[in-house]
């Protein structure tokens, strides 16, 4: 209880701390932070013996270009049937493990495949960056040092439980560990013994690592057994504009308008819920669920959200996706464009990226709706040129 409120109080005071400048005098100030959230002096010198800047993790940091791609290539990419064969198998391999999550969370063991399946490759790929050095890096990196000085000192934590190795413990360039690719601080709080051994190891147990994912979503406040996406068929005549994450109505309203389950049926009536358009009225049409919202606190990007959970429909079942004809996507240069051209006109897209997440979109359809356009926030030549 002490570390997590340690953990409050440093994210309540993110701005306030310090990033750059020499490298020691920074370990220093870590070292002092993780004292004062009851770390042991002793305890902080031996993590970081040996530590070091590794530049790798800087450059992979920069070089975040798959995020540009668009829904139809991005989930193309991503989604193999090896990855869906491989998902049958380790669902039966670790049945007993689903099921225990389906009893206590509510959680369709779809879900957890997916991220699985996408984060590690089902465990096979973890990552071969050296934990401390990530986390070092990106604290000590000026761009993000509220998510990540945190970070550095829960491994700090974690390691005194013995649960990493400060010199051979690996994982992504981001820190994150194990087999559902998890920061520190998630596996301090939220990390479970699965397997029932007694320890909590994400990178060897698939329990340990399964049941942790599903701690991680439940207190994310996943709503148990209730759909988070499902794939419809939209009227022509619809009002694009009601469409987006932040337009929700009630099941029973868009069927009212018109929307039906391209397979089954829709969700409870009363449940509210959002029409997805990710590459605009004439692409893949879904219907977002609460626990969609849920997916991005697991990742921000709006383009691995939706594949992820489109994915988990897969995997529990559902059929490939009705392409449609969609307009094509901007390119990088001209999606950048747009966003200078948007962030002109006061709105905020969360940085010329190049990147069409959810506030570029937002941003999109507004304008679209200004110029008597379709508002379906998905960006063409035409609206550029317009603006």
């Amino acid at each position: 209880m002490r570390l997590a409120l340690a953990f409050a109080l440093l994210a309540s005071t993110a701005h306030a701390q310090t990033c750059g400048g020499p490298v020691g005098a920074f370990i220093e100030g870590v070292k002092a932070e993780a004292q004062a959230a009851g770390i042991p002096a002793a305890t902080a010198d031996s993590f970081f013996q040996g530590a070091q800047i590794d530049d790798a993790v800087l450059r992979a940091d920069r070089a975040q270009g798959v995020f540009q791609k668009d829904f139809i290539s991005f989930s193309r990419a991503l989604i193999s049937q090896n990855r869906i064969d491989n998902g049958r198998v380790y669902s039966q391999r670790n049945d007993a493990t689903f099921d225990a999550i389906e009893a206590r969370f509510g959680i369709p063991r779809g879900v957890l495949l997916a991220f699985w399946a996408f984060e590690t490759d089902y465990g096979q790929v973890q990552g071969s960056f050296n934990t401390r050095n990530a986390l070092l890096t990106l604290a000590h990196d000026c761009r993000r040092p509220d998510l990540f000085r945190p970070q550095l000192i829960a491994a700090i934590e974690l390691y005194r439980r013995g649960g990493m190795n400060p010199t051979s413990t690996t994982g992504a360039w981001a820190g994150e560990i194990g087999q559902l690719q998890k920061l520190p601080r998630e596996i301090v709080e939220k990390g479970m013994d699965g397997d029932g051994d007694g320890v909590v190891d994400l990178k060897s147990s698939s329990a340990d690592a399964l049941m942790t994912g599903a701690n991680v979503l439940s207190s994310l406040g996943w709503r148990p057994n209730e759909p988070w996406l499902q794939e419809i068929n939209v009227p022509a005549n619809l009002d694009w504009g009601l469409t987006g994450l932040n337009n929700k109505a009630t099941v029973a309203d868009w069927a009212a308008r018109g929307v039906t389950a391209r397979n089954g049926s829709l969700g409870p009536a009363n449940l509210p819920a959002a029409v997805l358009l990710p590459m605009g009225r004439n692409g893949p049409a879904f219907l977002a669920y609460p626990n969609f919202d849920v997916y991005f606190d697991w990742n921000k990007s709006f383009v691995y959200v939706t594949t992820a959970a489109y994915f988990a429909t897969r995997l529990e079942g559902a059929p490939v996706y009705n392409a449609g004809n969609p307009s094509p996507p901007l390119t990088g240069s001209q999606m950048q464009q747009l966003q200078q051209k948007l962030t002109a006109r006061g709105h905020d897209v969360g940085g010329i990226d190049g990147i069409l997440g959810a506030k570029t979109r937002e941003a999109v359809q507004a304008e679209q709706v200004r110029l008597g356009l379709p508002a379906d926030a998905w960006p063409t030549v035409d609206l550029l040129n317009r603006l």
